[in-house]
């Protein structure tokens, strides 16, 4: 195998060296100076992102295992956008003195996450797949717990390793009936025998209750607040966001290019879930009181409106769904940022806290507002865009009461968002939190998410290059 074949593997690659140079800055680097490893891995993963975007080849390594096609390069491309947002934002959170002396393995760990992320999406075979889905989950974990000495932050680890078991066995499970019927572990194999066979069905049932616990589809999402709340909030927003968003990419490809010979049975599996997710989630939003609980439930409820784009099974679907985990990803690390810059300077999180905001603090109370509007598809912001797009690719295959149930719970998503720009903006608080100035990385992350839901939202051409590189998954 020749050096120009690996460098198909480009990402992995970079990721890897990423991961090398870091460590050895750790050893050889100056103790008394170790706060200035975050600038420094910041612009080293800044470099890797803009050199995700440079052209590369297509093609596949070790017999199909590992394929890399435009769309998935795409993919990629937007999960290192995510990851260098919420290495930004962590800049000065990391800064301060209780988290200095981790510095170095909360980089590791993430990064390290994000390798599995892009090998597992570049899976063309179940074991591939999986060794990227456990390499993605397993750091998850530790950085969960990364506040070792608080009970909360410990709890939120403990649960997700378990959780993060119990889903890879349930999945296990179902891949060992898909392996034991078909023979095969490759995607296209599995795909030219796969039929309605009893125990071909049991399997692929295992298998999509193993992805739904990744992704938080109800019933499968109970775990995801108690997680949410007790991890620290820039893990939060990279659960919320980035480890979704994966999930969400090799979910759709798998479904798209092993199952389409069942595309009626997980059509009415996505119909259900979709339905429940949205709405479960939605309701169970509205009773929250702590801003880290909200945004897990927001999470779910949008997890419900992703679903809409997997249910057409067509190229429009897969380039809505792609599209939106971007508009996605810069909406609600815009929200998780104000939250992250008001917990940082004040150590509050629960609603009631930020009443009278905007007296005080206008910029992070107006970028709240915008993120939440995006959340909820107010037009003219890029989640309109995004929903719109999802809706179509339903209504395209015609699901017209599914889109209708998804409207209604936009509406309701609306009342929710709408309390906490009510807060911030009209409810009076004769004490509310003191002005405070946020440090140049969160102030440049928070710049960032603003622009990118206002440029995503715009630029329609994005959509259609996605959409014209989404024919080949």
């Amino acid at each position: 195998m020749s050096l120009e074949s690996f460098l198909i593997m480009r990402h992995e690659l970079l990721l890897t060296a990423a991961v090398l140079i870091v460590l050895m800055a750790e050893i050889f680097g100056n103790p008394a100076s170790k706060k200035s490893l975050i600038t420094f891995t910041i612009v080293i993963f800044g470099l890797i992102t803009a050199t995700g975007f440079l052209p590369s080849a297509e093609g596949e390594l070790f017999g199909g295992m590992y394929l890399s096609t435009a769309s998935r390069l795409v993919m990629k491309n937007i999960l290192n956008i995510g990851v260098l947002l919420v290495f930004i934002q962590s800049a000065d959170w990391l800064r301060r003195d209780e988290n200095a002396e981790k510095i170095t393995e909360y980089f590791i760990l993430l990064i390290s996450t994000l390798i599995g992320m892009n090998f597992m999406i570049s899976a063309g075979h179940f074991l591939m797949f999986y060794i990227g889905l456990e390499l993605a989950t397993i750091p998850i974990a530790a950085l969960a717990a990364f506040d070792r000495y608080k009970n909360h932050s410990a709890e939120a680890g403990i649960k997700l390793i378990l959780i993060s078991a119990l889903s890879s066995g349930i999945l296990l499970y179902g891949l060992s009936m898909i392996y034991g019927t078909t023979g095969s572990l490759y995607f296209k194999e599995v795909a030219e025998i796969f039929s309605d066979q009893g125990l071909q069905i049991l399997g692929f049932i295992f298998f999509f209750t193993g992805m739904a616990f990744k992704i938080s589809i109800v019933p499968f999402h109970l775990w995801t607040a108690d997680v949410y709340e007790g991890a620290p909030i820039n893990i939060t927003s990279y659960l919320s966001v980035i480890s979704k968003g994966a999930a969400v990419f090799i979910f759709i490809i798998i479904l798209f290019t092993v199952f389409p010979m069942i595309i009626e049975t997980w059509q009415k599996a996505i119909y259900v879930t979709s339905v429940l997710t949205m709405t479960i989630g939605n309701l169970f939003a509205i009773r929250q009181l702590n801003l880290k609980r909200f945004l897990a439930f927001s999470s779910i409820s949008q997890a419900g409106y992703i679903l809409l784009g997997f249910i057409g099974g067509n190229e429009l679907g897969l380039a809505s769904v792609i599209y939106y985990v971007l508009v996605y990803i810069f909406s609600n690390l815009g929200a998780f940022g104000v939250v992250m810059a008001v917990s940082n300077a004040t150590g509050k999180e629960n609603i009631e806290d930020y009443n009278g905001l905007y007296q005080t603090n206008p910029g992070v109370s107006l970028i709240m507002t915008l993120a939440l509007f995006s959340l909820a598809g107010i037009p003219p912001v890029a989640g309109f865009f995004g929903k719109f797009f999802l809706f179509a690719a339903a209504a395209e295959k015609g699901f017209y009461m599914l889109v209708l149930i998804a409207v209604l719970n936009t509406i309701i998503s609306l009342y929710y968002y709408l309390l906490i720009v009510k807060a911030m903006f009209l409810i009076k608080n004769d004490t509310p939190l003191e002005k405070f100035k946020s440090g140049f990385y969160t102030k440049l992350g928070l710049g960032l998410c603003v622009a990118g839901i206002a440029v995503v939202g715009f630029a329609s051409i994005i959509f259609e290059m996605i959409r014209h590189l989404s024919f080949g998954i």
